[in-house]
C-alpha cells in the first residue's frame, strides 16, 4: 500500500493539472467572495433601493454566505481534480503499468482515494482561506463586521475546508466509474452548473421535496459547512446537520467507488 501512495503521489505532482486548476479557483474564490461581500452589504444602498427592500441579512448569515462560497461554487474544482485521476491513466495509457506494479486494484483504488483526499485538503485550506482574505478583506474595507473573532466562524471555515476535501474523494470515485476524461468533464459540469441547482429549486417548492432535496450531493455538502448562499436566501430548504451531511456525501463517496470496483476495475485492458 505504501509503494502504492507514493506512486499515485508522484503521478499527481509530476504533472500541471492539479496547480493549474489550483490557481484557477484561488483566482475565481477572490472575484466571487470579493463580490458576493460587497453585494450583500452595499447594493441595496448603492441602487438607492427604498422601495421595501427586502429584509436584510444578518452579519453572521453575510460572513457565512462570503466564507463558503468555494462549497456553493468552487467545490467543481476538487471534484474535477478528483474525478480525472483514473481516467487520466486510462487516456494516456498507464494503467496498464499501473496495474503491473500494483495487480490488486482495489489498493489502487485506495491509494487513489487516499491521494485524491490529500490534494482534496490543499484545494480545500486554499479555495476556504482565498475566501476569507478576500470577502473578509473587502468586509472590513467597508466597515462590515468580518467575524473572525468569533469561535463559530472559524468552526464554519475548517468546516468548509472539509467539504471540499471529501468532495475530491466524491471525483475520485466518479473517475473509477467514468473512464473517459470528457464524460467526466461534461457529467461534473452539467450536474453542478445545471442539473442539481434546477433539481433543488424545483424539490424546494414543496415540503416533501425540500427534504429530499437535502440528500443531493451539493447540499450536502454544504450542510457540512454549517450553511451557504442558497439556504441564506433560503433556496433549496433546509440543510442536514454538519456530520449528517458529511455521511451522506461519504456515502456517495462509497456508493460510486463499489460500482467502480465492480465494474470498471474487473476489465481488463490493453
Amino acid at each position: 500500500m505504501r509503494a502504492a501512495l507514493l506512486v499515485e503521489t508522484r503521478k499527481i505532482t509530476s504533472t500541471r493539472m492539479w496547480w493549474l486548476l489550483l490557481v484557477v479557483m484561488a483566482g475565481y474564490m477572490a472575484l466571487l467572495a470579493a463580490g458576493l461581500a460587497w453585494a450583500l452589504t452595499q447594493a441595496d444602498a448603492a441602487l438607492g433601493a427604498t422601495d421595501g427592500p427586502a429584509e436584510p441579512l444578518t452579519p453572521d448569515a453575510v460572513v457565512r454566505s462570503v466564507y463558503t462560497i468555494a462549497v456553493s461554487l468552487g467545490y467543481v474544482f476538487p471534484l474535477l481534480i478528483g474525478g480525472l485521476s483514473y481516467p487520466s491513466e486510462v487516456r494516456h495509457q498507464t494503467i496498464t503499468p499501473t496495474y503491473l506494479f500494483e495487480p490488486r486494484r482495489s489498493v489502487v483504488l485506495a491509494a487513489k482515494l487516499t491521494t485524491g483526499g490529500a490534494v482534496g485538503v490543499l484545494f480545500g485550506l486554499v479555495g476556504t482561506l482565498t475566501c476569507v482574505l478576500a470577502g473578509g478583506g473587502v468586509l472590513a474595507a467597508l466597515g462590515e463586521p468580518t467575524m473572525l473573532g468569533e469561535p463559530g466562524t472559524w468552526r464554519t471555515i475548517a468546516l468548509s475546508a472539509l467539504a471540499l476535501t471529501v468532495w475530491a474523494l466524491v471525483g475520485v470515485a466518479l473517475g473509477s466509474v467514468l473512464t473517459n476524461q470528457v464524460a467526466v468533464v461534461v457529467v461534473v459540469l452539467a450536474f453542478t452548473q445545471l442539473v442539481e441547482p434546477v433539481i433543488r429549486l424545483v424539490l424546494g417548492l414543496t415540503s416533501w421535496g425540500a427534504d429530499l432535496a437535502a440528500y443531493l450531493p451539493g447540499a450536502a455538502g454544504e450542510a457540512i459547512s454549517g450553511g451557504s448562499l442558497y439556504s441564506a436566501s433560503g433556496v433549496g430548504g433546509d440543510l442536514l446537520e454538519w456530520w449528517q451531511g458529511l455521511l451522506v456525501l461519504i456515502g456517495y463517496v462509497a456508493v460510486l467507488a463499489t460500482v467502480g470496483r465492480l465494474t470498471t476495475l474487473r476489465r481488463d485492458v490493453t
